[in-house]
């Protein structure tokens, strides 16, 4: 079935599986070292303290989901989205390369931003021409996804094996180098790719090719846009003053873009609502793309604790020698692509096949099931975590497991999502929209570094008590979205 999918899809398709799948390479590489590195005290690390490490952890990788909206404005309505992945790709090679080069914490937090800053740029918009090569949508289009999620899968599983096991037992500065190669190579697919199979993708900013309409409100949409700024400064320095926050640490930083995130996804979901010249018909599919927004929120601050608790769980609680030789804890985070790859093409093949039986199910639905196998998968780190308190070590069957339910739930809402993204969004607004899709990851991962950060190391008592929070909450979510899919589903007018 797999093989009969693959003949339906054009070209380009992999030319951007390919481009992404290096930069994936290069960002989940670079990832599954980098607490590690922030904790490590004899090998040339920070040397920081776990609430700290896993502060600032969350802040970079939140702020590179973050930096996706003003990238997909760029795109939107200067760059267009290729000259938006190729610049971004540039900027995140450069930031690797920082990285390499050992310096001090000044010239680290350059590389870090930088990095951030370019996949920022990148993101978005390499998702928004996937969707572009499938204009009439359906279960085509998301088994087109799968297939171009199979690519950042791939390139995570390279990435961590290559990248983690050079900064484990080498160098980490040899394993940030090797990011940046990783990410040259995906600027060479892309170049040469493109100009072939992408031609007339991408070229043109959507926002150029506007209404009358949209062409008069433009002056009043910035106006907004500074009055808005100004407002959220005005805000944060109220908190910090008032002693609500407190952003001159690594935890209260991250809370405080906890904020800054929060108040500018409502806000922009806002303004597109009520001031974005939407129809009736695009208001409602707007609101099913905010329910969505809070379920991608809620799923990857489950998922994301792959780079977080669990990878602390990992070094610290986990059985790892096989054979007199000690498996590099970061390699862990390898089962989620390996099982990706395993089992995306039989999901793609499985919502083919559901659709040509009419029996596919819904996006809510989709997502439903996601978010309570991502439930499920932390009952079992419940169970693990209980070993744990005991001073044994755990099995590294139950982060296995955990892991194949986590990838089953990804499955089931990342390839969906962005997909429906693509097709729910107005056409006007669709980079932008992509842009809120990884703010969503953004806040998500945002808050599994501030979770993380309560692992007391001196007190592993309360771990099942945290694992058995993110349990609860996700899965009741899920259950909820299962109660309410079909009016959802009416307000996606039409489209499946």
């Amino acid at each position: 079935m797999s093989a009969q999918i693959s003949q339906k899809h054009p070209t380009g398709l992999y030319v951007l599986f390919f481009a992404e799948m290096w930069e994936r390479f290069s960002y989940y590489g670079m990832r599954a070292i980098l607490l590690l590195f922030l904790l490590d005290s004899v090998r040339g690390g920070m040397a920081m303290n776990a609430a700290e490490a896993a502060a600032i952890y969350g802040l970079y990788t939140a702020s590179v989901y973050l930096l996706t909206l003003p990238g997909g404005w760029l795109a939107d309505n200067i760059l267009g989205q290729k000259k938006a992945i190729w610049y971004g790709g540039i900027v995140i090679m450069l930031g690797h390369i920082i990285l390499a080069v050992p310096g001090g914490s000044g010239l680290f937090f350059l590389g870090l931003t930088t990095v951030a800053v370019g996949t920022g740029l990148l993101k978005p918009n390499i998702s928004s021409i996937v969707g572009e090569l499938y204009p009439e949508g359906g279960a085509r289009r998301d088994a087109a996804f799968s297939i171009f999620y199979m690519g950042i899968n791939l390139g995570s599983f390279l990435g961590i094996a290559i990248v983690g096991y050079l900064g484990e037992r080498i160098s980490w500065h040899m394993g940030f180098g090797a990011a940046a190669v990783g990410m040259l190579l995906g600027l060479v697919v892309f170049r040469y790719g493109s100009a072939r199979h992408l031609k007339g993708m991408g070229d043109v900013p959507p926002a150029r090719i506007a209404t009358a309409e949209s062409d008069a409100k433009n002056g009043t949409n910035k106006k907004l846009g500074y009055a808005f700024i100004g407002a959220l400064v005005v805000l944060l320095i109220v908190l910090q003053s008032s002693g609500v926050l407190d952003m001159t640490t690594a935890q209260g930083l991250a809370k405080g873009a906890g904020v800054i995130i929060v108040i500018i996804s409502a806000s922009y979901f806002l303004f597109i609502l009520f001031a974005g010249g939407l129809t009736r018909v695009e208001q409602y599919r707007v609101v099913v793309l905010i329910i969505l927004f809070l379920a991608i929120a809620l799923f990857w601050a489950g998922y994301e604790q792959a780079g977080t608790s669990l990878q602390i769980f990992a070094e610290r609680h986990t059985q790892r020698v096989i054979g007199g030789w000690e498996v590099p804890s970061s390699w862990f985070q390898n089962f989620q692509p390996t099982f990706v790859l395993l089992f995306a093409p039989v999901l793609a093949s499985l919502w083919i096949y559901l659709s040509s039986k009419n029996l596919n199910p819904s996006i809510p639905v989709k997502f439903a099931a996601g978010l309570i196998l991502l439930g499920l998968s932390f009952f079992v780190m419940v169970a693990a975590s209980k070993i744990a308190v005991t001073g044994q070590l755990a099995s590294p069957l139950f982060l296995t497991f955990t892991y194949f339910l986590h990838t089953i739930g990804e499955l089931c809402v990342s390839p969906v999502g962005l997909s429906s993204y693509t097709k729910l969004a107005p056409k006007r607004y669709v980079s932008q929209l992509m842009g809120i899709w990884f703010v969503g990851a953004s806040l998500g991962n945002l808050i599994a570094g501030i979770f993380a950060g309560g692992f007391d190391e001196e007190n592993i008592m309360q771990m099942p008590g945290l694992f058995n929070q993110v349990a609860i909450i996700t899965t009741v979510f899920g259950l909820i979205l299962l109660v309410f899919w079909k009016p959802i589903k009416g307000w996606m007018g039409g489209i499946s």
